[in-house]
């Protein structure tokens, strides 16, 4: 086991519970444990990544508290200098850290840090840039976009479905051409999202199979639908069983090129990251996390 001399806590203040977190005590028990915190503040990707290359060569352990927009943004830093990292769920899903098993609840997230498991996960790649949970093209865009930080503020995880109801209003279908493992696939589309981790958007599950450590990309697409169509289908679609409704296409693999018939924007980890066409590609056991024992 790595020992643990000192830790940078990175902490985002803009993340839902980031401004208002109890962590006295939780930092009371690493410290009693022999490991030296550097406590930070960051209110952007920029002045994370700053933090986190500033550093690089005094600690052993990279802690970010914040949601999933914070942890997508040490992402690539914490890749290229190969530095290990641990969660405090601070956000307003926490979908990464429910990928990795790490409890809600502050003291227990300490304690998982203080145990000091670890295990490599996937990273994903989109046209040059890096994303944990998912990619989204068209309703999950719209949605992102509903996501003020005043809505998540004030509906919490709910905020996603609210954020969904006024998303499907404007929605549009698009064509699109799939190609995995040299096979292309046409068809017209509503929402696709591609995932590397297990869950995204407050918990809904990319699918039923996937897993952030399983080396491989899942991709589903959803047919154009009625409201009524989609709302008989959310307990499918909330439990990742996407196979199992009728003409929604779903596949899988460590390399898949999305060709739209105009641009159409990506968002990965909610924030706007590219535009079709695009590549998307797994980078298997990237990056080092620390996360409960299985046993």
């Amino acid at each position: 086991m790595t020992t643990i001399n000192t830790a940078l806590l990175i902490l985002n203040g803009n993340s839902r519970n980031g401004a208002n977190a109890d962590i006295h005590e939780g930092l009371q028990l690493l410290k009693s444990a022999g490991i030296h915190i550097i406590q930070k503040s960051s209110g952007s990707a920029k002045e994370t990544a700053q933090l986190i290359q500033y550093y690089r060569e005094q600690i052993q352990l990279v802690i970010l508290g914040g949601g999933d927009g914070t942890i997508s943004s040490a992402a690539a830093t914490l890749y290229n200098h190969k530095l290990p990292f641990a969660i405090l769920p601070l956000g307003t899903a926490n979908d990464l850290a429910r990928s990795l098993g790490i409890p809600n609840n502050l003291p227990d997230a300490f304690h998982t840090i203080l145990n000091n498991y670890r295990s490599k996960i996937n990273l994903g790649v989109i046209n040059g840039h890096y994303f944990l949970n998912a990619a989204h093209i068209g309703l999950g865009v719209t949605v992102t976009q509903k996501l003020t930080p005043e809505v998540k503020k004030k509906w919490g995880v709910l905020s996603y479905l609210k954020a969904a109801f006024a998303a499907f209003k404007n929605n549009r279908s698009f064509h699109v051409t799939i190609t995995v493992k040299g096979e292309s696939h046409q068809m017209r589309s509503i929402q696709l999202a591609v995932g590397n981790g297990r869950y995204y958007g407050g918990g809904n599950v990319i699918d039923e199979n996937s897993e952030i450590d399983d080396g491989l990309l899942c991709l589903y697409s959803l047919p154009p639908s009625t409201l009524w169509e989609l709302l008989t289908r959310a307990p499918l679609l909330r439990y990742g069983k996407h196979s199992q409704m009728q003409k929604t296409f779903t596949i899988s693999g460590k390399r898949i090129e999305i060709k739209t018939k105009h641009a159409k924007e990506i968002h990965a980890d909610g924030e706007p990251v590219s535009k079709t066409p695009a590549i998307f590609e797994v980078i298997p056991r990237a990056l080092e996390v620390i996360r409960p024992s299985p046993d």
